[in-house]
């Protein structure tokens, strides 16, 4: 059993930065690859970014690329999510979520294949 809880959520403006967190119980968290998903008003959750288990890898989203940077330290069970330039649309809810390994790391975009999830952080840029 994983349990994550995010922060770092707030009211920001249009390009700031802010970096989110989310941390992870239980002492298997480097067995784990992450991935960080939003869900805006009125929108469905959407992918945003993905580490694999041991922070050699990461995979974002065509919409943040070059703008949000994912990273985990596993020594401290968390992950980080860095978010640069940011845009009046990066406005949502942000989740993060955990899946067992192995697993493909394009998988790793895809809601269904999580086993645990986050409660969400609200992030509001405003312009």
């Amino acid at each position: 059993q994983v349990q994550l809880v995010e922060s770092g959520g707030g009211l920001v403006q249009v390009g700031d930065s802010l970096r989110l967190s989310c941390a992870a119980s239980g002492r298997t968290f480097s067995a784990y690859a992450m991935g960080w998903f939003r869900q805006a008003p009125g929108k469905e959750r959407e992918f945003v970014a993905a580490v694999s288990s041991g922070g050699g890898t990461t995979y974002e989203a065509d919409s943040v690329k070059g703008r949000f940077t994912m990273s985990r330290d596993n020594a401290k069970n968390t992950v980080y999510l860095q978010m640069n330039s940011l845009k009046a649309e990066d406005t949502a809810v942000y989740y993060c979520a955990a899946k067992r390994t192995p697993v493909v790391l394009n998988v790793l975009k895809i809601q269904r294949a999580y086993d645990y999830w986050g409660q969400g952080t609200q992030v509001t840029v405003s312009s």
